[in-house]
């Protein structure tokens, strides 16, 4: 029993320190460096994946948009981003390769379609957002 408890402590402390590590920011040079805390909650354009930023794109261009439910209301049940009025947050899909339906990437803006005010990319579904950075 003491063997199992100590298995799964050391299993425990093994996966605390991967995710630490996995979970720090790369430091930025120069012009471009940001705060910890920025880079926690934000993403530059230029870092999204290839399919972020075609769909970012299509959102600048007022679409068209290769899915029914891209520029539907998003109601943000989560309450992770900040509270407006409903319908002024906005999703729209981010192609996942190899999957069969749409995914779990999406872009959310709020404000204006073709300039709104602004853009948050998930990768989980909702379940996190980063504030897309120009």
């Amino acid at each position: 029993m003491a063997r199992v408890a100590a298995i799964k402590v050391a299993l425990t402390g093994v996966l605390v320190a991967a995710w630490l590590t996995g979970a720090a920011p790369v430091a930025a040079k120069g012009p471009t460096e940001r705060s910890n805390a920025e880079t926690a909650t934000s993403i530059r354009l230029v870092e999204l994946p290839r399919q972020g930023r075609e769909t970012y794109e299509l959102i600048r261009l007022g679409g068209p948009f290769p899915y029914d439910k891209d520029g539907s209301v998003f109601s943000n049940r989560e309450r992770l981003l900040p509270a407006e009025k409903r319908g002024y947050w906005r999703e729209y899909t981010v192609k996942t390769p190899g999957s069969r339906d749409r995914g779990a990437r999406r872009i959310v803006c709020g404000g204006p379609p073709r300039v709104p005010d602004a853009c948050y990319y998930t990768a989980d579904h909702y379940a996190s957002f980063r504030k897309i950075v120009e």
